[in-house]
């Protein structure tokens, strides 16, 4: 009986580990959807544009200073003029992923050598989406040789002049890992790369919201 039983144990434990090999070598539901070389273009543009037309209004509100002419009544508080924002959807952010990481054909993918910095993973394809307040990042890389898209779902924020994340999901293939153990060593590389999300001297905050990302002025 005991033979049988281990027996089962054994099969049970094999069975198991072919699903989880399954599930992390399948392709998940796409978070976003491809765009065409077309759309690359001009929604990289668009912004561009954007971010043209934020640096010119931080730019005229820091040169401007507090105005003068209109002064409040005695004992009434003067309202701050509404700082400077500017609101990017996904499909930008999407566009100037692509064009950053040499994906400019768009649904081609990346090539196979694509590498978005030293010591960092080999990217092939990315897909960015943005919903209610999270952000949703979904990346073709390679895992002992082979083709897993890994998806991480979680919060944008700033702190103290740098881009933070925390992550509410985290998925192998179509495998939901626990956030618990992926955390401490996202936290740990973010802090290694802490260089590279240094926010620009002129955002003060930074977030989702609406299913866009939304800058401020400082």
């Amino acid at each position: 009986m005991k033979f049988k039983l281990d027996r089962i144990i054994s099969i049970a434990t094999l069975l198991a580990s072919l699903v989880a090999i399954i599930l992390v070598l399948k392709k998940p539901v796409p978070v976003a959807h491809t765009q065409a070389p077309a759309a690359i273009a001009e929604h990289a543009q668009s912004f561009d544009q954007k971010m043209a037309e934020f640096e010119q209004a931080t730019q005229q509100s820091t040169s401007s200073g507090p105005s003068e002419t209109a002064k409040p009544d005695a004992g009434q508080a003067a309202s701050p003029s509404p700082k400077a924002e500017v609101h990017i959807n996904s499909d930008e952010i999407s566009a100037v992923l692509a064009q950053t990481l040499g994906n400019a054909a768009g649904a081609s993918g990346l090539s196979a050598d694509s590498n978005v910095g030293s010591g960092a993973p080999t990217i092939k394809d990315q897909q960015v989406s943005f919903d209610g307040d999270l952000v949703h990042g979904q990346f073709l890389t390679e895992i002992a040789g082979k083709d897993v898209w890994v998806t991480i779902s979680g919060h944008i924020g700033e702190k103290d002049g740098y881009a933070t994340f925390d992550p509410t999901e985290f998925k192998v293939g179509d495998l939901s890992v626990p956030v618990s153990l992926v955390n401490p060593a996202l936290q740990k590389k973010l802090a290694e790369q802490r260089d590279r999300l240094k926010l620009p001297d002129n955002v003060g905050a930074m977030k989702v919201q609406n299913s866009e990302l939304v800058m401020q002025q400082k």
